[in-house]
């Protein structure tokens, strides 16, 4: 409370010395120099304004990130790279967001979020021991910020690629044993389908006909997912390109063992139900239950002795 009236007294005292200096009587000399200063600023040569030209973004917004990226690198490590270029992979490489993004956000966020925490400490008043206790979980929050969206993005991803597989499967072994080639066949499901798979998919396929195998650019699709399905599936075709098995024959194999394997899923989850549903019963419906049941005899017992 201390603190809070002393800023307060402080910004009542510079409101006044502001609204004295707008009402008084103008200086000529101040509205001089201020016109002699835009006038030498409008005569001035282009490269000397050019850097008062600039957007704010380029000017304070990149230098700041450029320094926070320098520091993030010395704070994570020298293969903080290579394993953040992994989790945007498992993540469908989120729009604008980028190696080193990713790095020099965890340094602002940290910045931010102990700035923040230090903030409340001063506004609650708590002790110091509690004000270094919020400074250090705002600057563990802050650095771990983008990992937990990374994470929260891989997980929906592949929970829809999981979902999706089976079905792929199933209109990629149709087309093929319709008479369509694997690479005619992967590029009428990435066409028919939408989704993360879909687009993993074409992606395979840019990458062959920029001159990849076919196996290496398979490999490159279970390295860049999460799903145990997918890499599944991807191993089995690499092994019947290898060896040369028809590739009909393995597609109805795998679309056999995604549909096992998708009801196996959808059981496993029915048999969690009972199990899930007995905390909100315990404390949300039962209750409720006990008072609509024992509440009226509870009522005629207490008046009967009153």
């Amino acid at each position: 409370m201390t603190l809070l009236l002393v800023m307060g007294v402080i910004l009542f005292v510079a409101a006044i010395v502001l609204v004295g200096m707008a009402v008084g009587p103008p200086s000529e000399v101040g509205v001089t120099r201020s016109l002699a200063v835009l006038e030498a600023m409008d005569n001035a040569p282009k490269e000397l304004t050019a850097e008062l030209d600039r957007p704010f973004g380029e000017r304070v917004l990149e230098p700041l990130q450029a320094r926070a990226l320098n520091l993030g690198r010395r704070l994570s490590g020298a293969d903080s790279a290579e394993r953040v270029r992994r989790k945007l992979d498992f993540a469908g490489n989120p729009r604008d967001w980028s190696v080193d993004r990713v790095v020099s956000g965890k340094v602002i966020g940290s910045v931010t979020l102990a700035v923040v925490g230090l903030a409340l400490s001063l506004a609650f008043g708590v002790g110091v021991g509690v004000q270094i206790l919020m400074v250090v979980g705002g600057v563990t929050l802050g650095f771990f910020v983008p990992n937990l969206y990374l994470y929260q993005k891989t997980y929906e991803r592949s929970q829809v690629i999981q979902r999706d597989l089976p079905d792929a499967i199933d209109l990629l072994t149709i087309s093929v044993e319709a008479g369509l080639g694997f690479d005619a066949a992967l590029q009428h499901v990435s066409r028919k389908t939408e989704g993360p798979l879909a687009e993993e998919f074409a992606r395979v396929l840019r990458e062959m006909q920029i001159g990849q195998g076919r196996s290496a650019a398979l490999r490159a699709l279970s390295e860049r997912s999460t799903v145990p399905e997918l890499r599944s599936f991807v191993s089995a075709m690499v092994q019947a390109d290898a060896f040369g098995i028809p590739v009909a024959q393995v597609l109805r194999v795998q679309s056999s063992e995604m549909r096992v394997k998708r009801r196996q899923r959808a059981e496993t989850k029915a048999q969690q139900v009972p199990v899930k549903m007995t905390v909100p019963l315990i404390f949300c419906i039962l209750p409720c239950l006990f008072i609509a049941v024992m509440g009226p005899a509870a009522i005629a017992i207490m008046d009967s002795f009153g």
